[in-house]
């Protein structure tokens, strides 16, 4: 897949482009059939499957509150996933009030047509764009005809399953129902944090934690609570040292136990002991395994940690 993030001087000439728009959050399950539909036309036409997305998300831009967006995969992590669901070309454009406040008729002859010349738009009936967002699929028909492109839409209940998906995606991630999250995207959730030392408390009772900085601000991170994990390491860290997938568990929360004061994001590695400050790690979020708990002391705390190890081991095979 091509990624391009100007739209000037770089953009090839597509080859009866087939395209969509949106923010394609989380690529889950839903957006996977706009895709496969994406795709299954661009086959009829020979021609090239182009996703247009937005960066940042509009929302951050044109929300009364801007810092309420979390979102399920940051732009990296959509690209690659993207590319994994096999598209052509994805398209990232600048999202500003510029962008935001042209016209509906200069969106569709300057921006898609100008720039795109599609063959075929993708689109839900309830696509809007423009400022005011008083374009609509109608008056993209009306210019299709004009322009010669066609207009497919994607059907309401399709898009009412993207918009519910979504939602229940993030509030289930936030209740800590891993499960139903991971069913509705199609893989397991994940996000990669930075390893940062901590007090090296969990050393002293045989259970030493990664402690993970998140670089995005945006990125949605689970609720409270102990997780089964799967711990993936970056390709140069793996190459160089031949670390594999490892299993593992997670803690997110303020530890009670221990001061209680700041979230912390921890990860005990199974059967490892490794060096690994300052490197960038996945975590793919397999199972909740319990919610946090203030123990009686410390001995109690490891105890507890004992069987949460178990109980990791138990489900993850």
């Amino acid at each position: 897949m091509k990624v391009h993030r100007e739209l000037v001087g770089t953009l090839p000439e597509f080859r009866n482009a087939v395209v969509t728009i949106g923010t394609f959050d989380g690529v889950h399950k839903g957006h996977q059939q706009i895709l496969t539909q994406l795709k299954e036309e661009a086959q009829k036409t020979d021609g090239e499957t182009v996703i247009i997305t937005f960066n940042p998300h509009p929302r951050k831009i044109i929300s009364s509150v801007p810092g309420d967006v979390k979102l399920l995969t940051t732009l990296s992590e959509k690209i690659t996933l993207l590319e994994n669901a096999g598209i052509d070309h994805l398209v990232v454009i600048p999202f500003d009030h510029a962008f935001a406040n042209q016209s509906a008729e200069s969106y569709i002859k300057s921006f898609l047509y100008h720039y795109f010349k599609p063959k075929t738009v993708i689109i839900g009936y309830d696509h809007r764009f423009g400022k005011g967002r008083v374009g609509d699929y109608h008056l993209l028909e009306k210019y299709g005809i004009e322009l010669g492109f066609k207009v497919k839409e994607i059907s309401e209940e399709l898009l009412n399953e993207i918009t519910i998906s979504s939602t229940r995606i993030r509030q289930s991630l936030l209740n800590t129902e891993v499960s139903i999250a991971n069913q509705l995207l199609g893989y397991p959730y994940f996000f990669r944090g930075v390893v940062m030392e901590g007090n090296k408390l969990g050393r002293t009772i045989g259970y030493p934690t990664a402690n993970l900085h998140i670089a995005s601000e945006e990125k949605l991170i689970p609720g409270n609570g102990v997780y089964a994990v799967e711990i993936t390491f970056s390709t140069e860290l793996s190459k160089a040292n031949g670390f594999g997938k490892k299993k593992g568990m997670m803690n997110i929360g303020i530890r009670p136990t221990i001061d209680g004061k700041k979230r912390v994001i921890e990860v005990h590695i199974f059967d490892f002991d490794e060096d690994i400050y300052g490197q960038t790690i996945k975590i793919s979020v397999l199972h909740h395994l319990r919610g946090e708990v203030k123990f009686d002391g410390m001995d109690a705390l490891k105890k507890q940690l004992h069987q949460d190890k178990l109980d990791a081991i138990k489900i993850m095979q």
